[in-house]
């Protein structure tokens, strides 16, 4: 008769492992403060710049000067935003904006268009070049910097071509009204351009933040590798980013043509750097560590109250480029430490490809 099998031994507790039971959110009050810091930061340069200059800082006129003027560059940095979802840079924008504010003005004063025809065309041809720089990085193979440069570079060749080296002035009957209403005239006591802003902000967040769509894109982004695994189709989805891009610069094409009323080969170029600021700088706030639409406005706003409360103080020119080029380093070193800290805690804040299923559409 054998004897019945001794009891396993007691499995020893790990004096280093944490007990177990609920666990509390970690660093609850550092996420807060990254993601709503900006937030706070505006309202912040608002408060000392109103208390600097009460007379002319804090009055509705500033405020329709800020909504107006910034409406452009919150466009263009919602147009770079959507490239560098899916971890691709669009160096095009300045370009393309210089190229379809010249396009349109070249249609409706030289070709004698109807207003409406020439911005859809305008639009539609923006959303033409997105794709052509799409595919020749996906497609191609070449680095989203070089091809975008160079896609670039040909559109300042075509925009110099188009205006022989001048500029595009409208006769003496000057532009359609219709037309330059589009950036002159006011809704609900504001600035209709800071509308076209919240409504392509709003757009954006939605297929973004709630639409499998959006999802799929910052998979690419994240991890193309692991994306292409699961069967999401990384080349569509970068040229879909690259033609939403595309389309957008070219609304602001349309809408720079309505406020400049003459076409400037070159003015395109200055838009550029304050919309990479804008969209590497929103990558910090709302959804720290990911590019998303709602961080991306509150850095146009951070950027447009700092830059008009230091023209109010009578700063130098040269004070524009210097701000520009020291908040896209910081923006570019908040984002880094914002990726490491998430890497050292584990917070994921980013979906990653086993995030994507059946039930949102997926493979």
């Amino acid at each position: 008769m054998t004897a019945p099998p001794s009891p396993p031994p007691p499995r020893r507790r790990n004096p280093l492992r944490r007990p177990a039971g609920p666990r509390r959110p970690a660093g609850r009050g550092g996420h807060l403060a990254g993601a709503y810091g900006l937030l706070v930061l505006t309202g912040l340069l608002y408060l000392v710049f109103s208390l600097a200059l009460p007379r002319t800082f804090p009055t509705l006129d500033t405020l329709d000067s800020i909504l107006s003027t910034q409406s452009i560059p919150a466009v263009l940095a919602l147009a770079a935003m959507v490239p560098i979802v899916t971890g691709a840079f669009d160096l095009s924008l300045g370009y393309g904006l210089g190229l379809a504010h010249v396009m349109v003005l070249y249609l409706i004063v030289e070709a004698g268009w109807p207003w409406p025809l020439a911005c859809l065309v305008v639009v539609a041809g923006g959303g033409a070049i997105g794709v052509l720089n799409g595919v020749i990085v996906e497609f191609g193979r070449i680095d989203s910097f070089i091809a975008t440069l160079g896609t670039g570079s040909m559109m300042y060749a075509v925009t110099g071509w188009i205006t022989d080296g001048g500029r595009i002035v409208p006769g003496p009957q000057g532009l359609p009204a219709g037309f330059t209403d589009l950036y002159d005239s006011t809704f609900l006591g504001l600035p209709v351009p800071a509308f076209y802003v919240l409504a392509l902000t709003l757009v954006l967040w939605v297929v973004l933040e709630r639409l499998p769509i959006g999802r799929y894109l910052y998979v690419v982004g994240s991890n193309p590798r692991a994306a292409d695994l699961v069967g999401i189709a990384v080349r569509k989805y970068t040229v879909c980013a690259f033609a939403t891009s595309g389309l957008i610069v070219g609304g602001a094409g349309v809408l720079l043509a309505a406020q400049q009323q003459l076409g400037n080969p070159s003015v395109g170029l200055d838009y550029l750097l304050p919309a990479f600021v804008g969209a590497l700088l929103g990558a910090t706030a709302i959804r720290p560590g990911r590019p998303n639409p709602l961080g991306t406005l509150v850095a146009v706003a951070v950027l447009a109250v700092g830059l008009t409360g230091i023209a109010q103080l009578g700063a130098a020119f040269w004070t524009v480029p210097l701000f520009h080029g020291g908040t896209l380093l910081l923006a570019v070193g908040l984002a880094g430490y914002s990726a490491r800290r998430r890497l050292r805690t584990g917070a994921a804040t980013t979906p990653d490809a086993a995030a994507v299923t059946p039930e949102d559409g997926g493979p």
